[in-house]
């Protein structure tokens, strides 16, 4: 029998929601938590709760100044309340609320009470594996909050580990379909820290960061890979990416544990994203993910939150987990498959991303030399 996964869930989540007309809504956490059910015997995960973070916690990754800003403006928000104007100090125009918002900063309080309460839960050995949905913010910075996200879970649950556990070598691997610009910068310079980051070219997408020259500065130089993967990128792009590029950085890095972000976002349908993912391509990844982690006891954090069609999103979360958990469930593709994907055309435009890739990096790593 496979052993329980630790699901981080909580009713709650809900209220991360930037209003009618923002394509980032909170009914995304209950449509899942409902189609999870309704799919996979409840023997197969334990849902578990967690207290959303107090200040102290979000100052292991945020200023004061950003903190306060951000709880006192978007708590006006969803009173329907005018605050200060300084908001483009402290957040890009796509964490504007459109309408009502919901209590987006209790919420985005409750994803950091997740991954740290996901930390404790692996590393106190009572799951090798948790899964905070809502989580993979990967876009928000120390003082400055954008792409959706007000505080970054990512960040905190490898600063988290680092600072709070016996943990020395960290790999975080994004699968989003943007690149994790803010991440990135939190770890820019830290060989503690592999961040190997798999994202649409940035020259198409936003954050627009994210080109395979951007390795890491000083120490951590070599530590950040960056894999811009062409438009309509698909299986077998991703396939080869994690074949030549993730498995071997993994096995000579030896992480002590993985931390995995990213939702349905590269699906070939995303309202947002040009990649060309179908759903058994997100198994593959877990599968891999899954794999991965036997270098580290099986140790890792998923964090799910984003994707851009309702449709996809329930179908591509459930293969990510099934794959990365073990869990024998059939994930059918929602709706057919256009022709232009029924192969990955853009796998020999992958192959030349590998090779950048490996020439910006074999200076820092024997197994690309």
């Amino acid at each position: 029998m496979v052993s329980p996964v630790a699901i981080l869930y909580n009713e709650g989540l809900k209220e991360y929601d930037f209003g009618p007309g923002h394509p980032f809504r909170g009914t995304r956490y209950h449509l899942f938590h409902q189609f999870l059910q309704e799919r996979v015997n409840g023997e197969n995960y334990q849902i578990i709760g967690a207290e959303p973070a107090g200040d102290e916690d979000l100052r292991l990754i945020c200023t004061r100044e950003y903190i306060e800003f951000t709880r006192e403006y978007y708590r006006a928000a969803h009173l329907g309340l005018e605050y200060d104007g300084r908001f483009y100090q402290f957040h890009s125009v796509d964490n504007r609320p459109l309408g009502r918002p919901g209590k987006l900063e209790e919420a985005a309080r409750l994803i950091i009470g997740q991954a740290k309460k996901a930390v404790e839960l692996v590393e106190q050995g009572k799951f090798r594996k948790a899964v905070s949905l809502g989580g993979g913010l990967h876009h928000a910075k120390p003082s400055f909050g954008e792409g959706f996200c007000l505080y970054n879970d990512v960040a905190f649950t490898s600063i988290y580990l680092l600072e709070r556990s016996n943990v020395k070598r960290i790999l975080i691997l994004d699968t989003d379909a943007h690149a994790g610009n803010g991440t990135a910068e939190y770890f820019y310079r830290d060989p503690r820290v592999l961040f190997i980051d798999l994202h649409q070219d940035p020259r198409t997408l936003y954050p627009g960061t994210g080109f395979t020259y951007q390795i890491g500065e000083e120490e951590g130089r070599g530590y950040t890979v960056n894999v811009p993967l062409p438009i309509d990128a698909g299986y077998e792009s991703y396939k080869l990416v994690f074949e030549e590029i993730v498995q071997p950085l993994a096995q000579e890095f030896k992480p002590e544990i993985i931390v995995r972000n990213g939702g349905s976002d590269p699906h070939f349908n995303d309202q947002l994203t040009q990649l060309g993912l179908p759903i058994k391509g997100f198994r593959m990844i877990g599968e891999k993910v899954r794999a991965l982690a036997e270098l580290c006891q099986g140790k890792e954090i998923d964090l799910i939150a984003s994707g851009y069609n309702e449709r996809i999103l329930p179908y591509a979360w459930l293969a990510l987990i099934a794959g990365l958990a073990g869990i024998e469930v059939p994930v059918e593709e929602p709706e057919p498959i256009p022709e232009r994907y029924m192969k990955d055309w853009a796998v020999h435009a992958t192959e030349k991303v590998v090779r950048e890739v490996k020439a910006e990096l074999k200076e820092y790593w024997s197994c690309f030399r």
